[in-house]
């Protein structure tokens, strides 16, 4: 069956844009006037992606994103007239997928729907990655730490930090550049090298956390590795 959006927009003129744009590709959709009815769609249908406006009545997207990310990682584009760093970092630290800005040119947001619905289906159905003690199950999409004792620490990441983890541990001695990742880990058009260093920071705190220390490893001037190459 054909993935379903939800499109949280409530200016019904640009909701019907981006679902008639949508259905032509083939694509379904439902639609939200406001952040709590899009929470409560989310809930109940479980959208394969959610197109989510900001600026909303009764819930803002900020509201409604974090609620998203409370119960799952279902793919989220932020799609608003709000085009600040500062906005576009918040999004991406709660756990947004990608980023449009409004006027947007609807054919730019169905290859949106279809880039990081392709994203998340690669990373999804690859099985179970491991380097040293770091396990990574990407159909679970649960990240674990297992101890010489046979002891195991789950990782709570969030989606950005579970991404780069699969990314780099395909090919744990390569250096990826921070290009790089914001290609295949953020959203490519917005996302800003110092955010991927924001993700990394955290992603390595949270292994250190896990009795994990030095991974991802940072390559001066370079990039990012998961392990020293041997």
């Amino acid at each position: 069956m054909n993935a379903l959006i939800l499109i949280a927009e409530d200016e019904a003129e640009i909701a019907e844009v981006i679902r008639a744009y949508l259905e032509r590709e083939g694509f379904r959709t439902v639609h939200a006037i406001d952040g709590r009815v899009a929470l409560d769609l989310h809930r109940a249908l479980k959208p394969d992606l959610v197109l989510l406006d900001v600026s909303m009545p009764r819930m803002d997207g900020w509201e409604v994103l974090a609620g998203v990310r409370q119960i799952g990682t279902t793919p989220v584009i932020m799609v608003t007239a709000l085009d600040q760093d500062i906005d576009k970092l918040q999004a991406l630290r709660i756990g947004a997928d990608d980023y449009v800005t409004k006027p947007f040119n609807p054919v730019e947001v169905v290859a949106r729907v279809k880039a990081v619905l392709r994203r998340v289906q690669s990373a999804g159905g690859e099985g179970v990655l491991r380097s040293g003690p770091v396990e990574i199950d990407q159909v679970a999409h649960i990240a674990r730490v297992v101890g010489a004792d046979g002891s195991t620490t789950v990782l709570n990441l969030t989606l950005t930090e579970f991404r780069i983890l699969v990314h780099l541990a395909r090919t744990p001695s390569r250096v990826f550049s921070r290009g790089e990742l914001v290609d295949a880990c953020l959203p490519g058009a917005d996302a800003l090298d110092r955010t991927v260093d924001s993700h990394v920071s955290k992603l390595r705190r949270k292994l250190e956390d896990a009795a994990v220390a030095g991974m991802p490893e940072s390559v001066r001037g370079v990039g990012y590795r998961l392990v020293p190459a041997k």
